[in-house]
């Protein structure tokens, strides 16, 4: 055994055990965050744009965090792994608070109707129901009930993602994950049109303008290995 190959293996498990108490401590402390967030009176119904905003979100934010780990482990380029870090620890804290949402306000976790059902209801009229929109470049558009979500990406595009290992991998990851963000832009601005609820109008501004703000960026990372 070479000299130095001792202390890896000691490295990697405290790695790994760090990172899986990063990871719990994360979720309780957005559970924490949404549930101290989010109103008790007057609570959302189970049919309301706001708990399918909730479910729907975390969905699509969970496929955004596993997206992120599999680059994370697909690529050598340090600054494309730290973009993929920041997005996982951002969007798994996102949906930690609407879990939290749905439990403070007693609604079951499981769709009680078809997914995107939200996002074909009207939007408000009047008042500040569309602030905030305007920040990307489509607006928000009509979808049928149970139809897939904006930007997701498929069971084969997701295998193949997990096929592929350095540049080829970064490359299909950014495309995906390009249009995974303007999908989530899309049903962030859905859900401003559509709520008054401020916690769920406050999520999805910061969703809508971190969103809108990493395309770009990864547009300018994904220009640079054509």
């Amino acid at each position: 055994m070479a000299p130095d190959e001792s202390p890896k293996k000691p490295r990697r498990a405290r790695a790994l055990i760090a990172g899986s108490l990063a990871g719990v401590l994360l979720l309780v402390g957005a559970f924490a965050a949404g549930s101290l967030s989010a109103p008790v009176a007057s609570a959302p119904s189970t049919t309301s744009v706001e708990a399918g905003f909730a479910r729907d979100m975390q969905t699509h934010h969970n496929q955004a965090v596993e997206m992120a780990l599999l680059i994370r482990d697909r690529s050598d380029d340090e600054e494309l792994r730290l973009l993929a870090y920041d997005m996982a620890t951002a969007q798994q804290q996102q949906a930690g608070q609407m879990y939290a949402w749905l439990a403070t306000w007693n609604l079951s976790q499981a769709d009680s109707e078809p997914s995107m059902t939200w996002m074909s209801r009207p939007p408000l009229t009047g008042g500040d129901a569309h602030a905030g929109m305007g920040m990307s470049t489509s607006e928000p558009a009509d979808h049928e009930p149970g139809g897939t979500m904006p930007g997701m990406a498929s069971f084969e595009q997701m295998a193949e993602l997990r096929s592929l290992t350095g540049v080829e991998a970064e490359k299909l990851f950014l495309t995906l994950m390009i249009a995974h963000h303007l999908g989530g832009v899309e049903m962030a601005e859905a859900v401003l049109a559509r709520s008054n609820e401020r916690v769920v109008r406050s999520l999805a501004t910061s969703i809508l303008n971190s969103q809108v703000s990493e395309v770009e960026y990864m547009r300018t990372l994904l220009a640079a290995r054509q």
